[in-house]
């Protein structure tokens, strides 16, 4: 198939599942927060909880998807469990969570993690590596998934507050564009890749382990990606919480979110510029240190539309990172794996932070406040991007592990 179609409909398949999960996961906070009625703590369980669930999840997928190599079976069977979210929030998570707190947040932690925090991830390395293979940047690809959370972040604020469940709905009737965009792609498989994928084996995860520079990798991602996705869990809370009524804070956060993502699709269409300008290692560095500004920033200042502005930064931020750890992966180990490298290396430390230190910072936030835990959080992050300046591997160094295949067929 031409390298085209197969960039446009993978695009779009990125457009409608992002536009899906924002939907359902933008305001996923005040959801809890205002229509729950959960405190601070309890919300900060819920994400522990969807961390664990996902973690669980991520290492599976990335061994599933290793070894199916550009098979779709993963993609539809997320796609499928992505049509069940509106009745799942409205019939099942909802009541579950008034009725047994804890019961509710098991099985959440379940649907979330295997459908959304883990599966987009194996959709990404999927994708990913089909961009490999037809020679396009993965990039400008992803760059349509974030121009799908833009128009759904745009929309999402003033549907909620006359109705959250109508964002739910939505997302279901969205998802199923995405079993049709499916159906109509096809990507093939020569017979080296079909033996590429075959050759995965669990020996091969367990030899990341072994690998210093695996695990470098990993404690920056610990101390910087996990920080900011735990920083960005309860942000809506806090913006909300600037201005007279909840309602005018939910529906300006829904538009400044529209924003702010419409910029990181921008960004994310020029980040393979920078990235292939500075390299990958300099250009998660520099991501650590927009995440330090914006954490100690939001601490910092306290009326909206300064925090408005440190919002907005993320934008550049986040793309410039994501295009930086695929990039950084594959230039220093064994393209075999590219999936596993990304759910475990990236994604799998993430949550491990995550499932920690969610319930802690949301105790924070009930007992000294938002604007000083931000502060401790900065500080977090600056210290690890310290620790990646001086460990994380330059583009001249390359590692594989044992019983790996040459970098060059990758």
């Amino acid at each position: 198939m031409n390298k085209r179609i197969i960039y446009w409909k993978l695009s779009m398949y990125f457009f409608f599942f992002f536009f899906s999960y924002a939907l359902c996961y933008s305001f996923f906070a005040i959801w809890l927060g205002q229509s729950i009625k959960l405190s601070g703590v309890q919300t900060g369980i819920i994400f522990s909880a969807n961390a664990v669930f996902t973690m669980a999840f991520q290492p599976l997928y990335g061994y599933v998807s290793d070894r199916i190599g550009l098979k779709k079976t993963l993609l539809y069977t997320i796609s499928l469990l992505v049509v069940l979210a509106g009745p799942f929030f409205i019939y099942v998570y909802g009541p579950l969570l008034k009725w047994n707190f804890w019961f509710g947040v098991l099985v959440g932690g379940f649907y979330l993690g295997l459908t959304f925090l883990a599966g987009c991830a194996a959709i990404e390395s999927y994708i990913e590596k089909v961009s490999r293979k037809y020679k396009f940047e993965f990039g400008r690809a992803r760059m349509w998934g974030s121009v799908g959370s833009a128009a759904a972040a745009f929309i999402a604020g003033r549907i909620f507050n006359f109705d959250p469940n109508i964002n739910f709905w939505m997302a279901s009737f969205s998802a199923i564009l995405l079993i049709f965009i499916l159906f109509f792609t096809k990507v093939e498989m020569n017979e080296i890749e079909i033996e590429k994928a075959e050759s995965v084996t669990l020996k091969d995860m367990g030899n990341l382990f072994k690998l210093k520079d695996f695990w470098v990798f990993m404690i920056f991602m610990l101390g910087s990606a996990c920080v900011y996705t735990v920083f960005d869990q309860q942000f809506p809370l806090y913006y909300a919480s600037l201005f007279p009524t909840s309602d005018l804070g939910n529906q300006v956060f829904g538009y400044l979110n529209s924003l702010q993502i419409f910029l990181e699709a921008g960004t994310m269409f020029l980040a393979p510029f920078l990235v292939n300008k500075i390299g990958a290692k300099n250009s998660l560095i520099l991501a650590g240190c927009i995440m330090t500004f914006r954490m100690i920033g939001s601490g910092l200042v306290f009326d909206p539309y300064s925090i408005s502005f440190i919002k907005l930064i993320h934008a550049f931020e986040l793309a410039t990172m994501l295009v930086a750890i695929f990039k950084y992966l594959a230039e220093h180990f064994d393209t075999r794996l590219s999936s596993v490298l990304y759910l475990i290396g990236f994604q799998f430390s993430t949550q491990i932070g995550t499932a920690v230190l969610s319930p802690i910072v949301g105790s924070l936030y009930d007992q000294i406040g938002f604007r000083q835990t931000y502060l401790y959080m900065g500080a977090i992050v600056f210290a690890f991007t310290l620790f990646g300046a001086f460990t994380l591997l330059s583009s001249h160094k390359n590692i594989v592990p044992s019983r790996s295949i040459s970098k060059g067929s990758a």
